[in-house]
């Protein structure tokens, strides 16, 4: 059933689920030739993203075509993030299929679905194209050029120990517990959050998404954007730690002050960290045989805009982990702010 409300038009489909946002103006929507796909968490829908989408089309209504995406509904993200990835990328070029004249895409990603994006990308990508004279081209997401890669308060370190799930509140012990019963909750999701999931002598699969494999080029997929972004709270999300959603170790945490800026005043820290080989570990720290480590070193080895969120002012803070999104307009409208730094920060 298709909608309009100031000048955005929706459709969700009778289908899937899926919702598409678009502007209604023709010659706009006609014009657009930029991909957005938005991909909801754990447990989630469509409408987790609806206010984000609505956004991105009135800023940008000559620019985007924006698709929430919907396969992995629900009890869906239970399935595991490999699962989650491989229907996303189907879900992907069925879109693409269907709209000839995309030329580029993005992806805006929130909790579990940025490892289901990152899977995603992992299949979709293609490697550059050899040519003769000017050398090799960039490599492409399912033939598109790549442009932003941002993630919403993702576990992409995973969920195991040193307090990556706040509401274990640091304590080894539960920790230790929870990697053994999450998956009667979680199901095989949960066990590949806890790095539980060691199968025919494989690496778990998170550790494995830090690198290429035979039929997954998951790093080679992040080095074909033009940019990646991790958006954390640094406090109050229940769910996902700041270490985990912001790809650092303890000491590279940063110290962070409130926001004076009034246009965002929750965003409380901005860095750009540059692509490293991974070799230097700061100083007091030694994790030479630990997996988190591993996966941080692999993920440096691109370049990634780090961008934390306070919300311990906000009347709203104990439900960080959905303001950061915006899931609810009524419910989480304070993370607004949020939503327009990732607007007035993205590449068309």
């Amino acid at each position: 059933m298709e909608k309009q409300e100031e000048g955005v038009c929706s459709a969700e489909s009778v289908v899937d689920g899926s919702l598409d946002v678009w502007s209604c103006k023709n010659s706009d929507s006609s014009s657009a030739d930029h991909l957005v796909v938005m991909v909801h968490g754990i447990l989630g829908s469509t409408d987790d993203w609806k206010f984000g989408a609505e956004q991105f089309v009135k800023r940008l209504p000559d620019k985007l075509f924006v698709h929430c995406s919907e396969k992995n509904a629900s009890a869906l993200t239970l399935d595991g993030v490999d699962v989650m990835g491989e229907r996303l990328a189907s879900e992907v070029l069925e879109i693409v299929e269907t709209r000839p004249n995309i030329r580029k895409i993005s992806f805006v990603a929130h909790s579990l679905g940025g490892l289901a994006a990152r899977y995603a990308i992992g299949k979709l990508y293609k490697p550059p194209i050899l040519r003769d004279s000017s050398g090799p081209s960039q490599g492409t997401i399912c033939g598109l050029e790549a442009v932003n890669f941002i993630t919403v308060a993702t576990p992409h370190l995973g969920s195991m120990g040193n307090r990556q799930v706040p509401f274990l509140f640091g304590v080894s012990s539960f920790e230790k517990v929870a990697g053994l019963v999450i998956h009667w909750i979680f199901k095989r999701t949960g066990r590949h959050l806890f790095l539980k999931d060691e199968e025919e002598g494989k690496p778990p699969l998170l550790r494995r998404m830090v690198e290429d494999t035979d039929d997954c080029h998951f790093m080679s997929a992040l080095r074909a954007f033009k940019r990646r972004v991790v958006y954390s709270n640094v406090g109050h999300d229940h769910i996902v730690g700041w270490r985990t959603a912001s790809i650092r170790r303890d000491s590279e945490l940063p110290k962070w002050e409130d926001s004076l800026d009034e246009k965002y005043p929750h965003i409380v820290y901005e860095e750009l960290c540059k692509s490293c080989d991974g070799e230097d570990v700061p100083e007091g720290e030694n994790h030479s045989n630990d997996i988190e480590e591993e996966m941080i070193k692999g993920l440096s080895t691109v370049s990634w805009e780090k961008v934390d969120v306070s919300f311990h002012s906000s009347r709203q803070r104990f439900a960080a982990h959905s303001v950061i999104q915006v899931k609810s307009e009524t419910m989480h409208i304070e993370g607004a702010d949020v939503i327009e730094h990732i607007i007035d920060h993205f590449h068309p």
